[in-house]
């Protein structure tokens, strides 16, 4: 099973999820959501990353994404992962909040449990690819990502969500740039 969500072609089109071990709600803070958003923008201008849809909610973040010809996505996503763990320990540690010694004692206990090989596991292992051949799959994955803020009660309609490209969609200035679908 664990290989039936594996990205096996590297100029196909796929929907992927990043999760935050425990589902700890860490993008609750502008600067960690922030953090994410500049990875990202660095991965599309240095690695050729291309995204075409997102959502970043409190615990993961659902994209759905492509890698310019020649370049390795499997790569990409592994390298983004571990620059952002790596990014939003140092963040964590460094904001005075009421929960920093709890998160940092979370991923601490995972990297522990998991034997991983590091002193924080802030990710979790994977990030469940399936790749889109349908358009009636891409449609279905899109206006889940978009609407997601939106069954969570953050926003009543897609757009209004900061932190998504359902703002690209619409023609509002959004916080990162895509490439549309």
């Amino acid at each position: 099973m664990a290989n039936r969500y594996k990205i096996r072609d590297n100029a196909g089109l796929y929907f992927v999820t990043f999760t935050i071990v425990g589902w700890v709600d860490l993008f609750v803070r502008r600067d960690y959501k922030d953090c994410l958003i500049d990875s990202l923008n660095y991965c599309v201008k240095e690695k050729v990353l291309r995204v075409h849809a997102y959502v970043l909610m409190t615990s993961h973040l659902h994209m759905i994404v492509s890698s310019a010809q020649g370049h390795d996505l499997v790569s990409t996503i592994r390298d983004f992962k571990k620059f952002t763990s790596k990014s939003l320990i140092r963040l964590i540690k460094a904001i005075p909040e009421s929960r920093r010694e709890w998160m940092l004692n979370k991923f601490s206990y995972e990297a522990n449990r998991t034997q991983r090989g590091s002193d924080y596991i802030l990710w979790k292992e994977g990030y469940h690819a399936k790749q889109i051949e349908t358009n009636d799959f891409l449609d279905e994955k899109l206006d889940y990502i978009h609407n997601n803020p939106v069954e969570a009660g953050f926003v009543n309609v897609p757009e209004e969500y900061l932190y998504s490209s359902a703002r690209n969609y619409a023609g509002k200035e959004a916080v990162m740039a895509i490439d549309l679908l």
